[in-house]
């Protein structure tokens, strides 16, 4: 399990440097491509229609803003795959419920057989603590409290090693969902000292750099909104799946407890 962490931790380090110079690739080849702009020139406006060069006038936190709505989609993808695995190959619920059964009819065969058809987190934690049960059933030394207090610690300590991995890099979704509206914001910012720049210009104000500067902070509010806003779904979609692992961990943890007590 720590061997699994510690490649999360890696992909993190990884990804972060990685996303941001893509980002600023796309800024400069792509969005910012001649072909974009009148006269084939990145100074003067957009051609009209071309919503690429729209956003290279959104000025250099475009790329920053960017890069971070690259975190997001690459952690998001990658979260998706860990906790789907996790997840199992089945309906939790249901699997909580087969073994529940199975529990109740004195069948810990069919129980622990579910669990390997199951596979993912969540059966892993059920496994242990069937096999716990087991061994705690033909133990003679151990009183009764002892043996439900052991079964309990197995499934406590198998979860410990269990969820960890679920929540690796979740940070950094939930980082980047108030860090995207605060940079947007300070393009934003940015982009209206320009504006308001060009308007105390000495006689007529300029129009072009008015209209750039006013084009820069919309640009960044847009991109940062978009991106606080992603992260914040997705994020809540992560812990929800977690929270319903978790919580089908606890229902098959105490029926276990609560069967051994009642048959021992």
């Amino acid at each position: 399990m720590e061997k699994k962490t510690d490649l999360s931790s890696i992909f993190a380090a990884i990804v972060i440097p990685l996303c941001l110079v893509v980002a600023i690739l796309i800024f400069m080849f792509i969005l910012g491509n001649p072909a974009n702009f009148i006269d084939n020139n990145p100074a003067n406006h957009p051609k009209q229609g071309n919503y690429l060069g729209v956003v290279y006038k959104g000025g250099y936190i475009v790329p920053l803003l960017m890069s971070m709505a690259i975190m997001v989609i690459v952690f998001s993808i990658e979260r998706f795959i860990t906790i789907r695995k996790a997840h199992g190959k089945g309906n939790i619920a249901s699997f909580v419920k087969r073994v529940q059964y199975h529990l109740t009819n004195n069948d810990m065969n069919a129980a622990i057989s579910e669990c390997n058809k199951q596979k993912g987190s969540v059966a892993n934690v059920i496994l242990a603590g069937l096999e716990k049960y087991q061994a705690m059933g033909v133990d003679k030394q151990m009183s009764k409290d002892q043996k439900l207090l052991a079964i309990q610690q197995e499934v406590e300590e198998t979860t410990a090693l269990e969820l960890p991995m679920l929540q690796k890099n979740l940070s950094v979704i939930a980082t980047l969902a108030p860090i995207g509206t605060l940079v947007g914001l300070f393009g934003t910012v940015l982009g209206m000292i320009k504006a308001f720049a060009a308007l105390a210009t000495a006689g007529a104000p300029d129009a072009v750099a008015l209209s750039t500067g006013i084009s820069e902070a919309l640009i960044n509010t847009a991109l940062g909104i978009g991106t606080s806003a992603v992260a914040i779904i997705v994020y809540n979609y992560f812990t929800g799946s977690i929270d319903e692992m978790t919580y089908a961990i606890d229902e098959a943890g105490y029926s276990i407890s609560q069967n051994f007590a009642s048959k021992h």
